[in-house]
């Protein structure tokens, strides 16, 4: 088993994602609304702490899920919050292991694939895409976002987002340089700061991002039989056709 890329800065993934889904929200519920749940389960790739997860049940109510991490971590957050309604527990089916370890449901109703296509290499996206095309439902959507960059570049340190909660802020932020072969080298970190400003804790990580462009994905998704759309914030929609 691969190692688990979160497992020191996993405590801030969920606090830090919180507002990128609210942006979200509007792209991936409509996209969400061509979805054929009595035809085959949702299957959320790279679901993490569940936010996209809980989007997906609340949208499609009944629906059966499946939803793929491979981070410990990233899971433990995820089916503590399936506890927390008896409604959606007994319908989302929890799977540890990456997509490329695991042999998806013979029939999907949709697929969910946010945040997470830089962790795959070009061969493991393509046969992904025939492996979706071979069991989506016809007019059911694939859903996945482009993330930057686009290209192999360095990005200067930024800080993401800051967040406050009680006595503490929580101060999330990272680089990119170029790593070769389509990647580049994320350099994230993560810092606590005190009352008083001053950095009680950080925590920095380091793992490779394959990068992929629009054209790039467009042209892959279409070798594999989807016809595919960039839209806001770069979301994908993609849909099988014969």
């Amino acid at each position: 088993m691969t190692a688990d890329l979160y497992a020191e800065s996993g405590e801030f993934i969920d606090v830090f994602s919180r507002d990128a889904w609210q942006a979200f929200r509007t792209p991936v519920v409509t996209a969400l609304h061509r979805a054929v749940p009595d035809q085959g389960p949702i299957l959320d790739i790279g679901a993490g702490t569940g936010l996209g997860t809980l989007l997906v049940a609340e949208t499609l109510p009944g629906a059966e899920i499946v939803a793929v991490e491979p981070s410990p971590i990233l899971r433990a957050v995820l089916l503590s919050r399936l506890l927390d309604n008896e409604s959606r527990r007994p319908r989302v089916t929890v799977v540890a292991a990456g997509i490329q370890d695991w042999t998806p449901p013979a029939r999907l109703g949709g697929v969910l694939a946010m945040n997470m296509l830089g962790h795959l290499a070009p061969e493991q996206r393509r046969t992904l895409w025939t492996a979706l095309h071979e069991r989506l439902t016809p007019s059911a959507p694939l859903i996945v976002n482009l993330q930057p960059p686009a290209e192999v570049t360095t990005i200067p340190p930024t800080t993401f987002a800051s967040i406050t909660i009680g006595g503490r802020t929580y101060q999330g932020g990272g680089e990119a340089r170029p790593a070769g072969n389509n990647t580049v080298t994320w350099t994230m970190s993560y810092r606590t700061l005190g009352q008083d400003g001053n950095v009680e804790r950080e925590i920095v990580v380091a793992y490779p991002w394959h990068v992929v462009s629009p054209t790039e994905l467009l042209d892959e998704l279409a070798d594999a039989g989807f016809t595919a759309t960039v839209g806001k914030l770069d979301v994908v929609v993609a849909t099988p056709h014969s």
